[in-house]
């Protein structure tokens, strides 16, 4: 029988941890669209919801009337981890119901990356950067 005294029991546990399991942080930035399409009602009115893994992370401010819009927001996400999915649903703002223009995914991976998603009709472009906690 092997006998293990709390201390090299904590030090187990730390090389048994994997590394997928070490949080980072998560930036988004430089969100925008282009050749949004316009429907019935008009223009596109555009604007961003954010996710990474299961957490909801906002949404970016309604951009009215234009089909190549450009949000300012920033996203920060402290409890990323490498490979999580980054998803983000861009939606058209209408009187009743919004409309989903389509949804990007991406595994994140550590380091600054620049991203172009093609959408049905248009795409968004957005880069993140992802830094391991030290």
């Amino acid at each position: 029988m092997v006998a293990f005294t709390s201390s090299s029991l904590s030090v187990i546990l730390l090389v048994l941890i994997p590394l997928s399991a070490v949080q980072a942080q998560l930036k988004l930035f430089n969100l925008r669209a282009t050749d949004l399409p316009a429907d019935i009602l008009g223009i596109t009115d555009g604007y961003v919801e954010v996710y990474c893994g299961p957490a909801y992370l906002g949404k970016t401010s309604v951009r009215h009337n234009t089909v190549n819009p450009w949000w300012e927001e920033e996203f920060f996400y402290f409890k990323a981890q490498a490979y999580d999915v980054l998803r983000l649903e861009v939606h058209d703002k209408d009187f009743l119901f919004d409309d989903l223009l389509g949804t990007c995914q991406r595994a994140i991976k550590v380091g600054t990356h620049k991203h172009d998603c093609y959408l049905k009709k248009g795409a968004l472009h957005y880069s993140y950067t992802l830094e391991q906690a030290v």
